[in-house]
């Protein structure tokens, strides 16, 4: 296959990704508002079957202790085991009543994870092929550097999902990746074609990886930062007598947690990624730092990154203090990523 076929292969793949992840999308939040709305109407009808079966159950033994006191005591036991045993059919009616409406609950989310899996395939495919058709890494300009970052933040979900069953998270992760893969494609997007000689290194795939995969779990961290946010204030409005429209969330706590996590293992790539450009700068430019815009403000979101970490660890920050000092610092990565390329001139201009 030549450098084309495989260049227009990239851009199909392209397209069917972002459709995979639009269905994805769609199919999280119709499993996020019907499916658990329908378990929970389910739970409650269960409830009431169970109370009325309670009932039932306690009116008929009352009926046979008064027939027993006045039978042999041969048919008293008999009566015996007629109570022990469960009123009618009532309790296998329910369980087969509610394993149909759960399983029925499951089909948005298997939908969606399906999609989303065969999305990430195809996505991590187009990212392949374009670097086959430009003989390099796929990530030396900001059309592919945007579009990796999307392949890494689904990855970091995907993981997430498979570690904490964190599958909530799939609507809001999905949103973000289409929305970049969209930003990507409309104003981003440039033809294949060589790298600037300062990016013809070996650090590219180990600078910039490393960059592209903290991104890509500070955008989870983030995601699970804000949906803290909005349930610990419908929390709050529970504790008051309100109502809640995010039932289907976990409690905040654990979405603090979460984020934390996340974070935990983000921080330390990010890190590394930093001190790995200063070794690259080095041998491109001469010197480890040269207060660059790009390198100023990668150094701002570990600051602000590692502020967020020490407080928790140290002064016992978690909550909304906490979670605001985090949003600041996915603020200021995402400035460093577009305010900084596109308002300031530097050596990374080329990005």
């Amino acid at each position: 296959m030549g450098t084309t076929d495989l260049a227009n292969l990239s851009d199909k793949l392209m397209l069917t990704t972002v459709v995979l992840y639009i269905i994805a999308m769609v199919a999280y939040a119709a499993d996020l508002g019907f499916g658990r709305r329908r378990a929970a109407t389910t739970a409650d009808a269960e409830a009431e079957a169970n109370t009325e079966a309670n009932t039932e159950a306690k009116t008929k033994a009352n009926a046979e202790a008064k027939a027993g006191a006045k039978v042999l005591v041969g048919a008293g036991a008999s009566a015996k085991a007629d109570d022990d045993a469960p009123a009618g059919a009532k309790p296998d009616e329910i369980t087969a009543g509610s394993d149909e409406p759960a399983r029925r609950q499951m089909e948005w989310g298997r939908l969606a994870i399906l999609l989303n899996v065969v999305g990430w395939l195809a996505h991590g495919g187009m990212l392949t092929t374009r670097g086959m058709a430009a003989d390099r890494w796929p990530w030396a300009n900001m059309y592919e550097f945007l579009t990796a970052i999307a392949f890494a933040a689904v990855t970091a979900y995907l993981v997430v999902l498979w570690r904490f069953k964190a599958r909530f998270l799939g609507a809001f992760v999905s949103l973000a990746a289409v929305v970049a893969l969209g930003v990507a494609n409309i104003w981003l997007y440039s033809s294949i074609g060589p790298v600037v000689p300062a990016l013809n290194s070996y650090w590219i795939a180990i600078h910039v990886s490393a960059a592209i995969i903290a991104t890509g779990a500070f955008t989870v961290g983030g995601a699970s930062t804000l949906l803290y946010l909005f349930k610990a204030r419908q929390e709050a409005k529970e504790a008051a007598g309100g109502s809640s429209a995010l039932t289907h969330l976990p409690g905040a706590d654990a979405l603090d947690r979460l984020s934390l996590r996340v974070t935990m293992f983000a921080f330390p790539i990010w890190t590394a990624a930093i001190i790995m450009g200063a070794i690259w700068a080095d041998e491109a430019w001469g010197r480890y730092w040269g207060w660059d815009p790009k390198e100023i403000w990668s150094f701002v979101t570990w600051i602000v990154y590692a502020a967020y970490l020490h407080a928790r660890a140290t002064a016992g920050w978690k909550g909304r203090k906490a979670a605001i000092l985090s949003l600041i610092g996915f603020a200021a990565l995402m400035f460093n990523f577009f305010g900084v390329n596109y308002l300031f001139s530097g050596l990374h201009s080329y990005a």
